[in-house]
């Protein structure tokens, strides 16, 4: 029986409040990365509490973010409400640390929002963000989250994921996308060889008519991709001439965290 579980069991009827957070607590603790989507029954069996109390537990912690159902499998996974607890913890992620003072300067230089994103499979989620100081402007808020495929930060890690999952994803419609027949995953797939090969991806008015996002990956001292690099624009102040001087300033910006990381 989970630890957690035991002392909430243990707690007694005196202490059903404390009985209740404590199997709560036991629940998220459940997941981990080598199991990151679990059922009821196997989250019973890991934490020694009945299917029916998991049910409930579960069902209070989706209300709250906390944890996610996914509509195919039916599984559950951490949700993003986690991020927001976790949230006085990130200041202390290396990848943030080292990304914030290059975000803040590459949004001084260009005049337009740099955030820092982090791969959730299937979703880009931001964990850093510069505003643009600027009155009209795109924002990406701490936890703002993005599983369409066309999103240049989905693109960034998707070129670093198999082919095949790529496929899955689009398939499963865990990645939201135009089509998933045969010719538009391939050329999707092409799409993200180009991203591969240019060091960088575009987003220009395809998730949204009005924005403009230019992205490019972040590696670690292992040479992993930790993040991307996200600028984003109104798209009245981008035309399509400058995309290839806002990739390189956004590459050169994702290179200098690498560094900053260790990197190559």
């Amino acid at each position: 029986m989970n630890d957690f579980a035991d002392a909430g069991e243990r707690a007694g009827s005196d202490g059903r409040g404390m009985s209740v957070l404590l199997n709560g607590i036991a629940v998220l603790g459940a997941f981990s990365s080598e199991e990151p989507q679990l059922g009821v029954t196997g989250i019973a069996t890991k934490v020694g509490l009945h299917k029916s109390t998991v049910s409930r537990i579960l069902a209070t912690l989706e209300q709250a973010g906390l944890v996610e159902r996914d509509e195919l499998s039916r599984r559950f996974r951490l949700g993003l409400g986690v991020l927001a607890l976790a949230g006085p913890l990130l200041g202390d992620l290396d990848v943030r640390r080292a990304a914030y003072p290059v975000l803040a300067d590459l949004s001084l230089r260009t005049g337009e929002t740099a955030a820092l994103m982090v791969w959730n499979e299937p979703e880009a989620v931001c964990v850093e963000e510069v505003s643009s100081p600027r009155q009209v402007k795109h924002t990406t808020p701490l936890g703002t989250r993005y599983n369409t495929a066309a999103s240049s930060s989905v693109q960034v890690f998707c070129a670093a994921v198999d082919e095949n999952r790529v496929r899955g994803l689009l398939a499963q419609g865990s990645l939201r996308s135009a089509g998933a027949d045969d010719w538009t995953v391939d050329r999707y797939l092409t799409r993200l060889s180009e991203v591969r090969e240019l060091g960088y991806a575009v987003n220009y008015g395809e998730t949204s008519m009005e924005e403009v996002g230019v992205s490019a990956a972040v590696h670690d001292h292992r040479g992993n991709q930790a993040a991307a690099v996200l600028l984003s624009a109104p798209r009245f102040r981008v035309s399509r001439d400058q995309l290839d001087a806002y990739g390189d300033t956004v590459r050169e910006a994702a290179a200098t965290i690498t560094a900053r990381l260790g990197g190559a």
